[in-house]
């Protein structure tokens, strides 16, 4: 949702942004505050995410933030491949929360990628002027967000890739300029400029600073493929060492002089206000210093957290419940059946749509989702200094620093100038530190506008967190198929519930001939938001396992019957063949076991996960995990499979355990031992096999979740021949089909 809002601004900035054509593409003063911001005594800025130290360092300046991805080092490899960088003197770092920091590659790449373009469809007489343009809407937005694994394919392309090779040419122009040589005689290597006739060499950093005077291109030329010589590898990342020896500085870290603590209870139910606390009771607390009551909470501030968190806990405050107090997650879906039955709203249609339904013999089913929170290791926190002078200081992780830094000064009433926000590293997201979801910011910043003079680190426990986060959607879909002599499908018609609206991810693209696509809105006072893979984490389920059991009625085998709908699209074939064949796909297994398959591709990824189970006695195990997946090329293969790794553990442990209820209004579960996740010993075995293509770049954080729930579900039928059409898995007794 917040990505689909994301292009919608974007969109409707580019129409009145490309009238902005006179505004220089890299005007210095740009340059020079960057200088003043983030370069080191001995370092300069040539371009905007590249600064050159006098002893050769390159440092390569990564406007996303840290949250264990690996986007500091697949970055840094996309620019100093084009930089021809000695990778032993590269560092990268997070960009600070400043609008010269803004992120214009991101905004351009989602705008080009968005139509199905690229770089090369904008004139190279209009690339300067385009980069321009889209700088300023990302100043205008705040926009430095690390979401939608959007790192390496809209950052990398538009944005690492072309200041490296811009720099390097700054670099050969500043060699030739020194030898009033041709700058074809120059070639680059290993942070060297390499005068060929002579063999004559210059360092980049005795270069640097006269190559700190011209101006980049916009259109530098790229390497081909063959040429690099970093993008490819296998790199070991540069913040592994810092996770390893526990120097990593998170937002729960951190820890300034004469520090406090607050602790916060929120309304229970969703909307609900403060009405009253029992301050005698606390009166007398040791090291308590203030009680802030806000709007729909209170915070006991104290100069230990943990009798912060024991003192607001004994006021016993009471909320009201908005009139929400009788929802709970049964009413919720009373209210999605209902919809569904009732008016629907035509998105989008193929062939005849609908209309190809046969009046008898429709194979239909239901399908539903629930909510599900972030749950990220690190629960939401932050700490921020309102000083006397009016100015404001925030030290929090956030999956946008600039945003954030916006957000804080909106929630002071004061101009963005007077806040500084220290973007820190984050113990996990998944979504939950996206734009919109900031309410610890909001309660952080409203506490310590209440004890000016002194910082204040506000924590949520890990109840407060898991209660109050915004929850991926609860989204049911009603599904019908007709089905041909040759049982094949010949009409296909998917309607959903949703929040928002209308999701692109609920198409398919199975070759069938009449398609169409319908929503119902329902709306609810839970609070939602994006959540790992989006939209796909949903539509990715109900396609996939709804496509398996047309397979079944079919009597055709799951894998065959999708090779049979993809004969258009020979790069989802190959990786479907990819998985299938690590997986050992017709190799039969002992009785019990089963195996079952999907594939989505979301964020320009194509992933297809192989699952194979044991049912004995009602209890399921899962053995092995076999993926391949196709991204066009990795950047890092390591980091890709680590990430598809890590996404099959977290739509694992959704699939099994994941599952938000309302009862009274408000979030039933409080930790880990009601919201369980995947442990180590449960962990199974897996496999990820990489398909490279001539695609475009894909992302890696997001496309691992969505296939793993069809496969389970598909897996746990081929065992048991009971369908599981509604999530969690642990929900459904698995002894004896129908119940």
């Amino acid at each position: 949702m917040m990505i689909t809002r994301r292009k919608f601004l974007i969109g409707g900035a580019t129409a009145a942004g490309a009238l902005i054509v006179g505004y220089g593409v890299w005007p210095s003063r740009r340059i020079a505050r960057m200088n003043t911001l983030a370069a080191r005594p001995g370092e300069q800025f040539l371009a905007n995410w590249i600064k050159i130290a006098n002893d050769d360092t390159v440092t390569i300046v990564i406007p996303h933030c840290d949250m264990g991805t690996g986007t500091l080092t697949s970055l840094a490899q996309m620019a100093a491949d084009e930089l021809d960088a000695d990778w032993t003197k590269l560092h990268s770092e997070t960009a600070l929360a400043d609008p010269v920091f803004a992120n214009g590659p991101m905004a351009e790449g989602d705008v080009l990628d968005d139509r199905n373009m690229n770089a090369e469809s904008i004139p190279d007489f209009l690339r300067g002027a385009a980069a321009s343009t889209f700088r300023i809407i990302a100043e205008y937005m705040d926009l430095q967000t690390t979401g939608g694994s959007t790192a390496v394919r809209l950052t990398g392309v538009y944005g690492m890739c072309i200041a490296g090779a811009a720099v390097r040419e700054m670099l050969v122009r500043a060699a030739a300029e020194r030898m009033n040589a041709p700058a074809k005689d120059f070639r680059t290597e290993m942070s060297r400029v390499i005068h060929m006739p002579s063999g004559r060499t210059f360092r980049y950093g005795e270069l640097a600073a006269a190559a700190a005077l011209y101006t980049p291109s916009a259109h530098p030329q790229l390497k081909a493929e063959k040429d690099l010589a970093l993008i490819g590898r296998a790199i070991p990342r540069l913040e592994i060492p810092e996770r390893v020896n526990g120097t990593a500085h998170y937002g729960i870290d951190t820890t300034l002089p004469n520090m406090l603590y607050g602790a916060i209870q929120i309304s229970p139910v969703f909307g609900g206000k403060l009405v009253s606390v029992n301050e005698k009771g606390v009166a007398q607390n040791r090291g308590l210093k203030r009680v802030v009551k806000l709007d729909d909470a209170v915070v006991v501030v104290a100069d230990r957290f943990w009798r912060a968190r024991d003192a607001v806990a004994a006021l016993e405050p009471v909320f009201d419940n908005a009139g929400n107090g009788d929802i709970s997650s049964k009413t919720i879906y009373d209210r999605h059946i209902s919809a569904l039955n009732g008016k629907i709203k035509q998105d989008f249609v193929i062939g005849a749509g609908s209309g190809a339904l046969n009046k008898v013999g429709n194979i239909e089913a239901v399908y539903n989702v629930p909510n599900l929170a972030h749950a990220p290791m690190e629960p939401v926190n932050a700490t921020a200094l309102y000083k006397d002078d009016g100015t404001l200081e925030v030290w929090a992780g956030s999956q946008d620093g600039l945003g954030s830094r916006a957000f804080c000064a909106k929630v002071a009433s004061i101009n963005l100038d007077k806040v500084t926000f220290h973007l820190l590293p984050i113990g996990g997201a998944f979504g939950r530190r996206l734009p919109d979801l900031w309410n610890f910011l909001a309660y952080t910043v409203k506490t310590a506008m209440a004890v000016p003079g002194v910082p204040v680190k506000l924590i949520f426990t890990r109840e407060q967190d898991m209660q109050h986060d915004y929850y991926r959607p609860n989204v049911t879909c009603q599904m019908r198929a007709a089905l041909d002599s040759s049982g094949m499908p010949i009409a296909w018609v998917s309607d959903y519930t949703t929040d928002d609206e209308a999701n692109d991810e609920a198409h398919i693209l199975y070759g069938v001939p009449n398609q169409a696509y319908g929503t119902a809105k329902v709306a609810t006072h839970v609070p939602t938001g994006p959540w790992r893979s989006v939209e796909s984490s949903w539509h990715g389920f109900f396609i996939e396992s709804f496509l398996d059991e047309l397979a079944h009625h079919a009597n055709r085998d799951p894998l065959d019957y999708r090779r049979a709908l993809l004969k258009s699209h020979p790069r989802h074939l190959a990786t479907l063949d990819l998985a299938a064949e690590k997986a050992q796909w017709c190799t039969p297994l002992p009785r019990g076991h089963a195996r079952g398959i999907a594939m989505v591709e979301c964020f320009n990824t194509i992933v297809v996960h192989v699952a194979e189970v044991q049912v004995d006695n009602g209890t399921l195990q899962v053995h092995r995990i076999v993926s391949a997946a196709d991204c066009g090329k990795a950047v890092n293969p390591d980091g890709f499979r680590a990430q598809i790794e890590g996404g099959i553990i977290f739509g694992l442990s959704a699939a099994l355990y994941g599952e938000i209820t309302i009862a009274k209004g408000a979030v039933v579960q409080e930790n880990f031992a009601d919201y369980q996740v995947v442990r180590l010993a449960d962990c199974p075995e897996i496999e990820v096999y990489i398909h490279e293509s001539n695609s475009r770049l894909g992302g890696a954080g997001e496309p691992g979740p969505p296939p793993i729930a069809p496969a389970l579900t598909n897996a746990i039928f081929a065992a048991t021949g009971i369908r599981i059409r509604d999530l969690p898995i642990k929900n459904h007794a698995l002894g004896v089909p129908g119940k």
